[in-house]
């Protein structure tokens, strides 16, 4: 489907990924007239919260108005957006689009997205072979075991020749729905976060640009096989800054998607990501 490119999850999973809580402290700062007010973001990973993360620098200007943002790391995709309905958290920036519309359906949550941050693409990675078609007989491939991210390893899959799916199938396919496995490939489920370090138990590993980068691994010159980040078929992979249904008009939240959305970010985020992530607004 895609030609592909590097993990924060998120995803998912793009990129690897950040939530937000957001709130009113109740107490003034000395020197400043308006009321702070405290904006907990949640994220999969400590690296979107590192000195020199676009995060960081986002938090860092959002201060100037009166805006604290604090970080609240998640160790996997299914508790942000949980604890998001659940009002532990304000926000949340952690996963694309399509990972966002198949949770929010599977457990009706009425969560949406009020801003674009960037593009993970996603890549195939392996220790010994050079090409995806070098992959033996019973050879075996790690894919990503939530719904959207497994769907979209096995359409990049696909597009290497490796396998074939059903017609049609859209964008969530499943392991029952491949039809040719020439090869007779042995299919791997591991949590997307924790694929890179299961690399050493397969011939390839489908693994999203923004969490091959946490790991160590370099977006461009570690992956054997990468989507194109610029077709029409990668924008539901887009991550997103997501809110509940209520607050999506919250001038809070929209000024944290403006301080986001700037230059400064985007040289930053090609910077930080080392060209791994490409800025999506």
């Amino acid at each position: 489907m895609i030609k592909i490119k590097r993990l924060l999850g998120l995803a998912l999973v793009s990129v690897i990924g950040v939530s937000v809580f957001v709130g009113c402290s109740g107490k003034k700062e000395e020197g400043k007239s308006n009321e702070e007010k405290v904006v907990k973001i949640g994220v999969t990973g400590d690296g979107t919260v590192e000195p020199k993360s676009p995060w960081a620098y986002v938090q860092k200007q959002l201060e100037k108005e009166n805006i604290k943002i604090e970080f609240v790391a998640f160790g996997d995709y299914n508790r942000p957006n949980l604890a998001l309905a659940e009002g532990e958290i304000d926000l949340n920036s952690f996963q694309h689009v399509a990972f966002l519309e198949t949770f929010k359906k599977d457990h009706n949550l009425d969560l949406v997205p009020i801003g674009n941050t960037n593009l993970a693409p996603m890549g195939i990675h392996s220790k010994t072979l050079k090409d995806p078609k070098e992959i033996k007989d019973g050879g075996k491939v790690i894919v990503p075991n939530d719904k959207s991210n497994e769907g979209r390893a096995l359409l990049i899959l696909e597009e290497t020749g490796l396998i074939k799916l059903k017609e049609n199938i859209g964008y969530y396919p499943t392991l029952k729905d491949i039809v040719e496995n020439k090869k007779n490939l042995k299919f791997i489920e591991v949590a997307a976060t924790q694929i890179p370090r299961s690399l050493d138990d397969a011939d390839l590993a489908v693994i999203n640009s923004g969490v091959a980068s946490l790991a160590g691994l370099d977006p461009q010159k570690s992956p054997i096989f990468l989507e194109d980040v610029k077709s029409e078929k990668a924008k539901p992979y887009i991550n997103v800054i997501v809110a509940r249904g209520k607050d999506k008009d919250n001038e809070t939240y929209k000024k944290i998607v403006k301080a986001y959305n700037t230059d400064e970010v985007k040289k930053l985020t090609q910077e930080y990501h080392k060209g791994g992530v490409v800025p999506a607004w």
